[in-house]
């Protein structure tokens, strides 16, 4: 008989096992990532999985998150993907009528899942066609590597080269400065930023499987990425550079840095993560001509009469962004976690 059950931390073994051996599991979907936004936003989670038998056949990490704009049920808070992985379809539906159960009980104004495959409308959701992912495979000769990518990025990867940085790869001992990076990074695009907290779980609860990136110009800062990895993949995730350095390419450097050490490493696939097409982040992934896949979220309205519209190119938000942008960067990292948890 097929039951479905609320998640608990003893489930987390074989919860991750499940989530392993899953094709279209992700880091996303691994109990450390749950670990880390209820350690962070205290979000209560409302995770299920569906068992018979006593074998796990299906999961939904699953979040209730309480904000400024109303209530919502979302797989995953701060992640790229989410949703439900089942092995079989009677899994998958029954996740789905408890998740839609679920929400309705508690009267949210919307569940939404962050689906990171392609997959049937469910009954009752709407599809959002708002992001798209960019994924490449990684060659394990360094030649090989670099001749794959268009003549422009290799242009940019050569003037880094040629400038001269001293990359350095680690975790928490280099927490501060990519903090720094990250935060100016993101207040120029007038974003809030996260707690360095968010940032601190994160490596602390994947110890093996998540690590910094960091360019440095002399003894100078200048790029990071906090990157994760999951099976074959290095994901890039959260990243900052001074714009000064641009015109040396730190940029295309930093990357090109982080798949030729994920290659020697054994990595053969590079997850560029979502952008929302028309921005800035969208051009600079396309310019290396991966593939663009479009991600299946789907949104189930409870008290929500229309989808939500959360992100930074929402008219809504322009003069808070222009505001953003013109304070000074000690009071956004202050403030900044206290706006951002309301955007999951």
């Amino acid at each position: 008989m097929l039951e479905i059950k609320s998640y608990t931390p003893t489930d987390a073994e074989r919860w991750d096992e499940f989530v392993q051996r899953h094709e279209a599991g992700t880091f996303c979907h691994l109990s450390a990532w749950q670990r880390a936004v209820e350690q962070t936003w205290q979000h209560r989670q409302q995770s299920l999985f569906a068992e018979r038998d006593g074998k796990i056949l299906g999961v939904l990490p699953l979040f209730q998150v309480n904000s400024w704009f109303g209530s919502m049920l979302v797989s995953t808070p701060n992640a790229v993907y989410g949703g439900i992985i089942a092995d079989d379809i009677a899994a998958q539906q029954a996740l789905i009528a408890a998740a839609q159960t679920l929400a309705n009980n508690q009267q949210v104004d919307y569940l939404e899942l962050r689906n990171s495959q392609a997959a049937p409308p469910q009954q009752g959701f709407l599809q959002q066609r708002l992001y798209v992912s960019f994924e490449r495979p990684i060659p394990n000769h360094e030649t090989e590597l670099l001749s794959s990518l268009p003549r422009d990025v290799r242009r940019m990867i050569r003037l880094g080269e040629q400038f001269g940085f001293a990359a350095s790869l680690g975790g928490a001992e280099l927490l501060d400065e990519f903090y720094d990076l990250y935060a100016a990074s993101v207040q120029r695009l007038g974003t809030p930023v996260f707690p360095k907290r968010l940032f601190a779980a994160f490596l602390r609860e994947f110890p093996n499987a998540s690590d910094i990136l960091l360019l440095r110009d002399g003894s100078r800062a200048v790029a990071a990425v906090l990157s994760f990895y999951f099976r074959d993949t290095v994901s890039p995730y959260y990243a900052g550079a001074n714009p000064a350095y641009h015109r040396v390419g730190v940029n295309n450097f930093l990357y090109w840095e982080l798949m030729r050490r994920a290659a020697a490493r054994g990595y053969t696939r590079f997850d560029f993560g979502r952008s929302k097409r028309g921005t800035g982040a969208y051009e600079f992934k396309r310019g290396w001509r991966m593939t663009e896949r479009e991600l299946p979220y789907q949104v189930f309205l409870v008290r929500a009469t229309k989808p939500p519209n959360l992100n930074p190119t929402n008219p809504k938000f322009n003069l808070m962004i222009e505001a953003w942008k013109r304070m000074p960067l000690w009071l956004t990292k202050w403030i900044g976690p206290k706006i951002v948890r309301n955007f999951p």
